[in-house]
């Protein structure tokens, strides 16, 4: 499979490049620069704005799915609004590149802890989270509202559980929709190795068209 991976710098985006790669899709990546990017097998630099819609058709067009990871940067003044912007030029460039498939990364926050109550809106969450957390949170979920309606692309929503770090690749993981997973009566987390493992198995076996999961390790 021909993959276009935007965001492939971030938490994220570099554990999805290293499973792509590993299992042997081709691979081009998105970037604003490519100087320090060691070559590698099966990877192909392009230089463009994640912010114009113009660029992304043209970075990704030709590929049979894209994966969006971007992230303006947890420190980014205007984080949300810069967010909501990448993400519509993003959506809007790859409408216009031909290409169907997208997998958007996004936040946990806009999963349900209870009926009609979103994790970003808990007492909990705005406690303890930071506040440019929060922001990212939001601005995810207002994303993926916006998804919801988009009927041109087959696309998928990811969300990571609450607790998403470094660690093992296990390559095993549990599965969820809308609702926030959890591990006995706390809130479950997975590696990134492992949600990167959960979002090609999607690409390679589509199961969430037009839909939103989650994903957490093995309780």
């Amino acid at each position: 499979m021909k993959v276009a991976l935007i965001g492939s710098s971030g938490f994220v985006g570099k554990h999805v490049q290293k499973e792509l790669l590993q299992r042997g899709h081709e691979v081009t990546v998105m970037v604003r620069k490519s100087a320090g990017i060691a070559p590698q097998q099966g990877l192909d630099v392009v230089t463009g704005d994640a912010y114009s819609s113009e660029s992304v058709a043209s970075a990704v067009r030709g590929h049979d799915a894209v994966v969006s990871a971007f992230n303006p940067g947890w420190n980014d003044t205007e984080l949300f609004d810069n967010f909501l912007r990448g993400h519509d030029a993003i959506v809007r460039g790859v409408e216009a590149s031909g290409v169907r498939r997208l997998v958007i990364v996004g936040g946990a926050g806009s999963l349900f802890v209870a009926p009609g109550v979103q994790l970003v809106d808990t007492e909990d969450f705005t406690a303890h989270v930071p506040p440019n957390i929060q922001l990212g949170a939001r601005a995810a979920r207002d994303a993926l509202n916006t998804m919801r309606s988009n009927t041109t692309l087959d696309w998928t929503f990811v969300s990571p559980p609450a607790f998403l770090e470094e660690g093992e690749r296990t390559g095993a993981y549990r599965l969820g929709a809308e609702n926030l997973l959890m591990d006995g009566d706390k809130p479950a987390g997975i590696s990134v190795a492992d949600l990167a493992v959960a979002i090609v198995d999607e690409l390679e076996t589509p199961r969430y068209i037009k839909a939103r999961f989650t994903a957490a390790r093995e309780a």
